[in-house]
């Protein structure tokens, strides 16, 4: 829930951020850090000209207040920031502002934190790391309504993110769960930015085949639960049992229910029926991805029965995936970062040494 306005005090900040004005709001007072207005403040988005088809002209945004992030286990990497179609992205790096770009996309309902110990070994390889947050999750910015998010705003945000701000090129995709069904299409879409590809327990679905049953069970959990509890569903996808520091980085995000609406939007996204709103855009992309002939590594683990089955499908559609020794992660579960994270860090270092891309 937002700060009631009566009792907050606004701002015009008179910055021009691209194309977009912000008004700002925060509390007079703070109430801890137990609800939405406890240090954090929510924004109006207000586009100067006509929106792309995947912009609301007004959208509010919740921001977790920086002191729920103290004291993260592992992960010493300073946040930094973006703006970008009306939210302000984090994103976090490890390595030699030179090495080369590796784009490590988390899924739901995770965030850059996943991906700590891949990044720690990514960097003493030489390779840049970067790891953003998606819009409604980690340190990112929150839209504030299910209806704010869409598959495609989402691809749109990361798009933005990666090529506009930060200029990425000769890029390696890491993408796990949500990470895939937006890097995928990233890669489909703009093949020149990127050098391969590792797909790691994820997928491109279009609605043309059913989804299992057991993420069905997940998506009406995640709808319609009362309350949700973040550090419980990735407890869920893994093998090993979570410290309760590790439990509290994953819950550090969602200070009240008013945060999470990104975690709820994300599984009613995934396309499960032919007509999706994202269907038909993710068909094409695997017509492109049927002709990618650049490394293509499909890296699952042997235990993720949500999207185990997506693997033979990547590797023996996909050309560049041809003649590759795909690793399996024995005895990882679905949000294998966490289980085997340092197994696919020298996974992924391993793989880009190998196929060096074309000077």
């Amino acid at each position: 829930m937002v700060p009631c306005p009566a009792r907050l005090r606004a701002a015009w900040i008179g910055v021009v951020s691209g194309s977009v004005w912000e008004l700002r709001t925060t509390p007079i007072t703070t109430r801890g850090t137990s609800g939405a207005a406890a240090g954090s403040f929510w924004h109006m988005v207000s586009c100067c000209h006509a929106p792309r088809p995947w912009q609301h002209g007004r959208m509010r945004v919740l921001r977790t207040p920086e002191d729920r992030f103290a004291d993260l286990p592992d992960f010493p990497y300073p946040a930094r920031y973006a703006p970008v179609g009306g939210v302000r992205m984090a994103y976090v790096e490890a390595g030699p502002p030179d090495g080369e770009p590796v784009l490590l996309l988390h899924g739901e309902p995770s965030w850059s934190f996943l991906y700590r110990s891949v990044m720690a070994v990514l960097a003493d390889a030489g390779l840049r790391a970067i790891a953003p947050d998606m819009a409604g999750f980690g340190r990112s910015d929150k839209p504030l309504n299910v209806s704010d998010h869409s598959y495609a705003r989402h691809v749109e945000w990361i798009r933005a993110l990666a090529f506009d701000r930060l200029d990425l090129r000769g890029l390696t995709l890491v993408g796990q769960d949500w990470g895939g069904l937006i890097g995928l299409r990233l890669a489909a879409e703009h093949p020149d930015r990127f050098a391969r590809v590792v797909a790691a327990n994820t997928g491109l679905p279009t609605g043309d085949r059913p989804m299992p049953a057991v993420w069905l069970r997940f998506r009406d959990v995640v709808q319609t639960a009362p309350a949700l509890s973040v550090s419980r569903l990735v407890q869920s996808g893994c093998q090993t049992t979570l410290t309760p520091a590790v439990l509290a980085a994953y819950d550090a995000p969602f200070p009240d229910e008013g945060f999470a609406a990104g975690v709820r939007a994300m599984p009613g996204l995934v396309p499960t029926t032919p007509d999706d709103p994202a269907s038909a855009a993710n068909r094409a992309a695997w017509r492109h991805l049927s002709a990618w002939d650049k490394p293509f590594l499909v890296a699952f683990s042997d235990r993720d029965p949500i999207t185990g089955a997506m693997g033979p499908v990547l590797r023996e559609t996909i050309p560049g995936a041809a003649g590759l020794d795909h690793p399996v992660l024995e005895g990882a579960g679905h949000f294998l970062q966490e289980d085997a994270g340092e197994q696919l860090g020298h996974l992924i270092a391993d793989f880009i040494q190998s196929t060096p891309a074309p000077a």
